[in-house]
């Protein structure tokens, strides 16, 4: 197994609990109406435009027309978009520390808004510290294209078979190893903590 030098940090339900649940049951009397919402108005399809850039001021207006009776819980997705989030995933505030305090270069890849990002900073400080991060709404791809990975290397300008990329997802994971990096499916803080450790990074 190849050794890194590096570590490409997913945020969402990687780094930050991330989960639009969490907003709706607020909002919504029953889980079977959050699921309705959820799958047929403020779908994750028409989230990724955020992801891709699209403000949400912008992205809302047609969504808003074809359901005019859900204007507020529409609006909600962004004017409430903190009440989505709970902290770190468990285990990773701690693990993220000790590879700054290593010295051990650390970055971030994300489908993420651009404008909520400010917000993040807030939630995880510690990706403030990051060597640098690349967010899918300030470039207009989103993963798993091939077009931001190449752009991650070009701005991470290491060898990616050094560097190891965590994603929740393996569609984003299987793209990251055609780009050349090594990479592993997400599924927990201890198992994160057994891939870098395998890979020669003291933690």
């Amino acid at each position: 197994m190849t050794g890194a030098a590096a570590v490409l940090w997913d945020f969402g339900n990687v780094l930050v609990d991330w989960n639009p649940r969490r907003l709706y049951t607020k909002l919504i009397d029953t889980d079977a109406a959050v699921d309705d919402f959820l799958g047929g108005v403020c779908t994750m399809a028409w989230h990724e435009a955020h992801d891709r850039g699209v403000p949400m001021a912008e992205n809302r207006r047609a969504l808003i027309a074809a359901h005019p009776g859900k204007e507020a819980l529409i609006r909600a997705w962004d004017e409430r978009w903190p009440d989505m989030f709970n902290g770190w995933v468990e285990g990773m505030q701690a693990l993220v520390s000790e590879l700054e305090q290593a010295g051990v270069p650390q970055y971030g890849l994300t489908n993420y808004p651009a404008e909520k990002m400010s917000h993040l900073v807030t939630i995880l400080p510690a990706i403030a510290r990051f060597t640098d991060v690349i967010v899918s709404g300030d470039e207009g791809v989103i993963k798993p294209e091939p077009a931001i990975y190449a752009i991650t290397r070009q701005r991470i300008g290491l060898d990616p078979a050094r560097v190891i990329f965590l994603d929740d997802r393996e569609v984003n994971v299987a793209a990251a190893r055609e780009a050349g990096f090594q990479a592993e499916v997400f599924t927990g803080a201890t198992a994160a903590r057994l891939t870098l450790r395998a890979r020669g990074l003291p933690v």
